[in-house]
């Protein structure tokens, strides 16, 4: 058997719990792995999902932005005899990193959404506020971080993203508290931005999510670009995958589940070949077919033994013959938010 090191554990609310891959036996169920196909995992993260892929006979593409997860992984590499392959790399781009490494076609894809527990329970990765650490949240090592934004952007575009990625009603509070904190001095560790955002908001409550949260969400989701990665990862799952392979998709957040939901609404009816704006040419047939008809949510079984499963949400579908098409990001949810570069709004 080859040694699962666990799975993504996606609160930020709450302290370190261990690696436990979630919904793994409904993953397996629908994404039907056996020996002698290929399977990509598209978040390899801790490895759970790809360890349990192995061990029914079959190989395994392993993709990761985060170097540290593949180094780790190693192990993993060398138990597999030759099936697994680590790859370091963003799921947007796992049909070019299939390719790559000599699949034009594989037989199914999995990909667990959002930030993984090693990053969470790493206070350096400045991911969480429970463990103060510099203000980074970048699950790759490129780009700007947390706080070029906090530090940077100009204010109407903060409020907005946290607004919009935070889901966070006092959105205008928040970043009223940030410019007065940074007008002062540069905001560099979660700790400060945590209570900066606490006094703006009000202090926790028993039964309330820290008040933080949400900025913090916001925050992770805007540095790493993860709906637009998404939206992506959909679109070039539907084009990787050879037919009647299955794509299996793990999300945490409304927002997620969202853009997951309406991909496979669109892509599992008839459409029309034009865009939106134009009218509709001849019909284009289903890339997928569903195997899940709504969500699949964790049993009180699973909740209870590892609590940061309960927003966790399953959806799967089979891979049709028909070719694939041009994706249409904001129709399936992806928002229109202000781009960033470092030390300016651009």
């Amino acid at each position: 058997m080859i040694a699962a090191r666990g799975s993504d554990d996606h609160g930020v609310d709450g302290g370190p719990a261990p690696h436990v891959p979630v919904l793994i036996e409904e993953v397996i169920q629908h994404l039907a792995p056996m020996a002698g196909k290929t399977f990509i995992d598209g978040t390899f993260g801790a490895g759970g999902y790809t360890g349990r892929i192995l061990d029914t006979g079959a190989s395994v593409i392993a993709i990761d932005r985060d170097p540290t997860a593949l180094e780790a992984g190693q192990s993993m590499v060398d138990a597999a005899d030759g099936r697994l392959t680590l790859v370091e790399g963003r799921f947007s781009d796992l049909d070019q990193l299939a390719a790559d490494h000599g699949h034009e076609k594989v037989d199914g894809v999995v990909l667990d959404v959002g930030v993984s527990s090693m990053q969470l329970d790493r206070a350096e990765r400045g991911f969480s506020f429970r463990q103060d650490g510099p203000l980074d949240m970048r699950m790759g090592g490129d780009g700007p971080t947390a706080g070029d934004v906090v530090n940077t952007m100009e204010p109407r575009d903060l409020a907005r993203v946290i607004a919009v990625l935070g889901e966070e009603r006092k959105a205008r509070l928040v970043v009223a508290a940030i410019m007065r904190a940074r007008s002062d001095h540069a905001i560099t560790t979660t700790g400060e931005l945590a209570e900066i955002v606490s006094r703006a908001i009000g202090r926790q409550k028993f039964g309330e999510i820290h008040p933080a949260t949400r900025t913090f969400q916001a925050l992770r989701i805007f540095v790493n670009r993860e709906l637009d990665e998404l939206a992506d990862a959909l679109a070039a799952s539907e084009r990787v995958l050879a037919e009647g392979g299955r794509l299996v998709v793990v999300a945490f957040h409304s927002l997620e589940d969202r853009i997951v939901k309406r991909f496979l609404a669109d892509r599992s009816a008839e459409r029309g070949g034009g865009s939106r704006h134009m009218p509709e040419a001849q019909l284009a047939p289903p890339t997928f077919a569903l195997l899940t008809r709504g969500a699949v949510s964790p049993g009180e079984a699973e909740v209870g033994s590892n609590p940061r499963a309960r927003s966790a949400r399953l959806r799967a579908a089979r891979r049709t013959a028909a070719p694939s098409r041009a994706l249409d990001k904001t129709a399936i949810g992806v928002p229109d938010l202000p781009s960033f570069s470092i030390g300016r709004p651009s």
